[in-house]
């Protein structure tokens, strides 16, 4: 008798692969409803690659066939009663049994989505979609609310990328804890799809170079800054970070680690060939610039890349500008000369720290005769590194608003009088006095402009060169005030800072004059204020000498680009355009727009070039708070065709190298005592990648000027380059 294929069919064992599992019981029904729902998911179906027998003919049932058939072959093996029947995946060629008496569809199905080879396995995933928000990219504020599904592969490269950014040992994918927390999770994912340590490796390098081509691509044809700065691992290998800066089409800052690299000294030429060798395999033919610190072997640096890079296509005047120096390790040198006169107080308020902070009863002590004073401060103290002034300073900060505490445990707290007393019998200064305070005091006041400079110069995130000159302005009058100060120990201070600051920065000569050429390029500023600051200075007969070498420089620069980007066609600014386009119907705003161009004209008469009418239009965006020198270039750049071509080279110019020796605090804690067993090339991997990866995190510019890392965070251990002084 026939079987009704209209009626319900009984249950037939799942399709099972040729590794003898037992097939799984599924109901036809069920299948055939999952095949009705991928039907419309599924890609259409490739040529059929498969050719090992001739295909199994269809029976004469009255089923429609399934869609999975759209992707696998049936085809018959052997003869007679040991013939098999076997499904051949048309992407991979796996197969399956397929004998449509004992065997169903269900595996088959489920083999569509997970295919390595199916060219469309991400339209094809089954199941509901959820919504996620996903950041913006671009480094851009917000989310985007999108639809996703569960990928393996997706998460695994998820996985690799948070090992990267926040630095966790390979083997922190193979513990317990981990696999259980990821499998709650997310259900679908099998505990065998968590990878091992050693495919995450793997990953991770793939990451690596794929990010690595990218930022090839974005790199191609643009001339840079370098900052250079060198490191020795806890392994006692010696390592170089090479960091470029640049700023791209749209006006945006740029931060990237071009290598984190092994070396096998720290002489000069060693390092030049090391950054000759690295910027040749990126293809970069053009440096701006190379910001490095006072070592003496950084001049043997940059001599030899002068005379190796000056034939190279993007090579500017010669390489004559090449050297900057880093300004926040000057600073620091200054500040350090400036610490030796006050010494004494200083050391007897780091004493006087330290015994608080030495055990939790004296830390309870000191709270207790805070509360008795009536006290109530969120500052805690903190004990300095002493050859770190940023941490010198912090301390003397907060021990100063306690010096009530500190004087009344003096005579009250026999503990503290006889630590002290023990101190002194042994050659020690003493408990601090009223006096030493008040010479603390006095010196964080005047030690806060070099605080707050060094915070400017070390930003990653904005850019830094046309700060400079505000500051060093600033810190310069600051000095030649107290010099003539009639407090003996401010003047004596003053007088030291002094001479250390001519001998790096004395009457102007020794800056390199990029830095007054990014003040001209401020439209805030442009050369009325240096006029003012040198003349305040120097006088006015110094003050028109310098100008006038700033304005050589300027029309050097101005004529080298013009002879590369010479402009057919002026055009308006992007935000004239907008402006008439937008408030064309209120006559009151095209009244003051034409008055505005009418003030231009009449400003540019005269002017045979873009330097010259830039120079004679007056100063813009003074009383502007939130004023964005970037935004402001990238709204005037068609005015100025050639001109923003100089600007956008010389803004980029970082003034430190402090914020970029982070890659080497990133380095220490990569290659830990734990993890000492890297290779210097994983370790190259690890931080390069995590580089790249932090950059399209989205973030506010304006937020991250107030949320800039301490200092204590980003600075090294700056003491270190006193030795290295020249």
């Amino acid at each position: 008798m026939e079987t009704n294929t209209n009626e319900p069919s009984v249950q037939t064992p799942a399709a099972t692969e040729d590794d003898g599992a037992i097939p799984t019981q599924v109901e036809d029904s069920a299948a055939t409803q999952a095949e009705a729902a991928a039907a419309s998911e599924l890609p259409p179906v490739p040529p059929c690659q498969v050719s090992m027998t001739a295909p199994v003919s269809g029976g004469c049932s009255g089923r429609k066939k399934s869609v999975v058939w759209g992707h696998f072959e049936k085809v018959k093996i052997g003869e007679g009663d040991t013939s098999k029947t076997k499904a051949i995946c048309n992407y991979c060629q796996k197969s399956y049994n397929a004998d449509s008496k004992s065997c169903g569809t269900s595996n088959l199905l489920a083999h569509v989505p997970i295919c390595p080879k199916n060219p469309n396995k991400e339209d094809v995933v089954k199941g509901q979609k959820t919504l996620a928000f996903v950041p913006k990219k671009d480094g851009e504020d917000g989310f985007h609310l999108v639809s996703t599904s569960f990928s393996v592969e997706a998460s695994r490269k998820a996985l690799a990328e948070m090992v990267i950014i926040d630095e966790l040992p390979f083997r922190y994918v193979e513990g317990y804890g981990f696999k259980k927390f990821v499998s709650t999770l997310q259900p679908k994912l099998k505990l065998k799809d968590i990878p091992s340590r050693q495919t995450v490796a793997r990953d991770v390098i793939g990451i690596y170079n794929s990010e690595r081509e990218k930022l090839r691509k974005s790199l191609k044809g643009c001339r840079v800054c370098l900052t250079m700065d060198t490191w020795t691992s806890i392994q006692n290998l010696n390592y170089m970070c090479l960091t470029c800066h640049f700023i791209d089409d749209a006006w945006k800052l740029h931060k990237r680690i071009l290598n984190f690299c092994q070396v096998e000294d720290h002489k000069g030429e060693t390092i030049g060939r090391k950054i000759e060798m690295s910027l040749r395999e990126w293809g970069i033919d053009g440096i701006f610039t190379l910001t490095v610190d006072n070592a003496s072997s950084n001049l043997t640096t940059i001599k030899f890349l002068q005379r190796v890079t000056k034939d190279w296509n993007g090579a500017i005047l010669g390489n004559e500008y090449m050297h900057m120096r880093c300004c926040a390790h000057i600073l620091n040198l200054i500040v350090g000369e400036g610490l030796k006169e006050i010494d004494a107080s200083v050391a007897k308020v780091r004493e006087a720290v330290r015994y608080v902070k030495s055990s939790p009863n004296r830390s309870q002590n000191f709270r207790s005769f805070m509360e008795r004073l009536g006290m109530e401060s969120k500052s805690l103290l903190s004990l300095d590194v002493p050859t770190r002034w940023n941490s010198t300073y912090i301390m003397l900060e907060t021990a100063e608003k306690f010096k009530k505490v500190f004087l009344r445990m003096d005579f009250e707290d026999d503990s503290y009088s006889s630590y002290f007393r023990t101190k002194e019998d042994s050659g020690g200064l003493g408990s601090p006095c009223m006096t030493d305070f008040q010479n603390c005091r006095a010196f964080v006041t005047f030690l806060r402009l070099f605080y707050n400079a060094t915070k400017k110069f070390s930003g990653s995130l904005y850019v830094t060169s046309n700060a400079f000159y505000d500051e060093i302005f600033v810190i310069q009058e600051s000095i030649s005030n107290l010099v003539k100060s009639q407090n003996t120990l401010l003047k004596s201070t003053a007088t030291n800072m002094q001479t250390k600051f001519e001998k790096y920065w004395g009457e102007g000569d020794k800056i390199n004059h990029l830095l007054y050429v990014v003040v001209v390029f401020d439209p805030r500023k442009k050369l009325r204020f240096l006029k003012f600051s040198f003349s305040e200075i120097y006088g006015n007969a110094v003050a028109e000498v310098m100008v006038d070498k700033v304005k050589d420089l300027l029309f050097k620069l101005y004529n080298f680009y013009n002879c590369i980007h010479s402009p057919n066609v002026q055009n308006q600014s992007g935000s004239e355009r907008t402006e008439l386009e937008t408030d064309a119907s209120d006559p009151y705003v095209l009244v003051h727009s034409r008055y505005e161009r009418f003030l231009q004209v009449k400003q540019s008469v005269g002017c045979s070039n873009e330097l010259e009418r830039y120079l004679a239009e007056n100063c813009d965006g003074r009383k502007d708070a939130n004023f964005e020198i970037l935004e402001w270039w990238r709204d005037n750049c068609n005015r100025y065709q050639v001109l923003s071509k100089v600007v956008k080279d010389v803004l980029v110019v970082p003034v430190s190298t402090v914020a970029f020796e982070s890659a080497f605090s990133t380095g220490g804690r990569i290659v830990d005592p734990f993890r000492s067993a890297l290779s210097p090339l994983m370790v190259q991997n690890l931080v390069c990648s995590q580089n790249w990866l932090q950059a399209t995190v989205p973030i506010s510019h304006r937020q991250s000027r107030d949320d800039v890392e301490t200092l204590e965070e980003e600075l090294l251990n700056l003491g270190n380059i006193l030795n290295s002084e020249t």
